[in-house]
């Protein structure tokens, strides 16, 4: 039996579209945009909005600040206690076009000297865990090869 891609957080990213995205939501009275998403109001303190619209977010922006976690995360983190760490990379970045700060785990592979404040990074899918049934996906932060920024 196959087993079944679910999102760790259903609504925040498309998992299933060709173009990997996080998904915010923009206000239609002030045009804020807010991830994670806001269904019911906007959370401009200055707006009463109510009407928000499903937007995809930029998949490149720059690094903002990063660090490496080097302790086990306590539950419901997942993590099989019979295994050794492994340290991961977290990672704040500026989206291109909205210029909101959106954090993220780096890509596998990806570690701190790989990275510095300003570096160009993109979106790409993720797994946070599997099991028996699923395939717990998430999204990932890699530096773009090109060193190229753009807003899509």
């Amino acid at each position: 039996m196959a087993r079944a891609r679910k999102p760790v957080v259903p609504g925040w990213f498309d998992q299933d579209a060709a173009d990997f995205r996080l998904l915010g939501t923009r206000c239609r009275a002030c045009g804020a945009v807010f991830f994670p998403r806001e269904d019911f109001f906007c959370r401009n303190p200055r707006c009463a909005g109510e009407e928000l619209d499903e937007v995809p977010l930029s998949r490149r922006g720059t690094v903002w600040s990063y660090t490496d976690g080097r302790y086990r995360p306590p539950a419901p983190y997942v993590s099989d206690p019979d295994t050794e760490w492994q340290p991961y990379t977290l990672v704040a970045v500026e989206l291109a076009a909205e210029k909101m700060v959106v954090l993220g785990q780096a890509a596998p592979g990806v570690a701190p000297r790989d990275l510095a404040v300003g570096t160009a990074v993109e979106l790409v899918p993720g797994v946070l865990n599997e099991d028996s049934e699923h395939i717990w996906t998430t999204w990932h932060w890699r530096p773009v090869a090109t060193g190229r920024q753009d807003a899509s």
